[in-house]
């Protein structure tokens, strides 16, 4: 199985610092379309994101899992599955992005083929993350999802 995997705050969502209330949470025009045809070419969803703000204490567990529900509902009501969503709460952890803990439970538990994968995040430590995971390809995204280069197709 391949993945689409995607950061989360500056890359589903504006990064207005530490979201994690529904009226904060507002989606990038083009995401919903962009992750359908993910889908339908035959990309599983998955959510890597750090949230480094529930040891800072600015949030809970409980405030990340109900934003992440509110998260996947949206893409539901849009005609996409997200198959997993994976976070680090942590400061000092393998799983906290730059490195590529997170993306090895995800390959682990899905049994994702990394090299046939795409990562897109926004900060340099979402590439790197991905890169060191060996997911074939990885992209920063700028904002506009009508400028990401088409995803790869297998043959």
């Amino acid at each position: 199985m391949k993945a689409l995997f995607l950061d989360r705050d500056g890359t589903i969502n504006i990064d207005y610092g530490y979201v994690y209330e529904r009226e904060k949470f507002v989606f990038f025009d083009g995401v919903f379309d962009y992750c359908r045809r993910a889908a339908d070419n035959g990309y599983a969803i998955i959510v890597i994101t750090n949230q480094s703000g529930i040891e800072r204490g600015y949030y809970t567990e409980e405030d990340f899992a109900a934003i992440t529900q509110y998260m996947c509902e949206k893409f539901k009501e849009h005609g996409v599955d997200v198959l997993d969503v994976l976070h680090c709460p942590s400061l000092e952890s393998y799983d906290r992005k730059p490195n590529p803990g997170l993306f090895l439970k995800a390959r682990d538990k899905w049994g994702i083929d990394m090299a046939s994968s795409v990562n897109i995040g926004d900060k340099e430590r979402d590439m790197e993350a991905g890169r060191t995971a060996g997911v074939g390809t990885n992209i920063v995204f700028t904002g506009d999802y009508g400028k990401l280069p088409p995803l790869p197709t297998l043959p």
